[in-house]
């Protein structure tokens, strides 16, 4: 079983776009930032309370955003701050995936010891 941090658009598709990604929360530990519930509930334009997103937090595990993710985040390794939380987030919970669909980030190929892939 792998640990897994879910980028927030990879969450979106989970729980909006592509429901067969859902799988992947069966067969491994998987992690996610708080602040992606917040950036899918702006950009959707969701209201609370919103019975797909409480009952989503059932199958995840939560990485708090913290002053020392958050320290790490203003000094890089991109110049997205959203980024390098996500990226941080991953790290300090020792993932060995980051799920994402950002081009940019692939690019990276590693973050420390953390993988950056598109699928499993």
């Amino acid at each position: 079983m792998a640990k897994v941090f879910l980028d927030t658009n990879y969450f979106i598709d989970i729980i909006e776009r592509d429901k067969t990604k859902r799988s992947l929360l069966e067969k491994n530990e998987v992690y996610v930032s708080p602040l992606s519930y917040h950036i899918y509930s702006y950009v959707a334009k969701k209201k609370v309370p919103n019975q797909l997103l409480i009952h989503s937090l059932k199958d995840l595990i939560f990485i708090d955003l913290s002053i020392k993710i958050l320290s790490k985040s203003l000094e890089g390794p991109t110049p997205d701050l959203e980024d390098n939380i996500q990226l941080h987030s991953a790290s300090s919970a020792d993932c060995d995936y980051f799920l994402t669909s950002d081009k940019q980030l692939l690019k990276m190929k590693y973050f420390g010891q953390v993988e950056i892939v598109s699928s499993l």
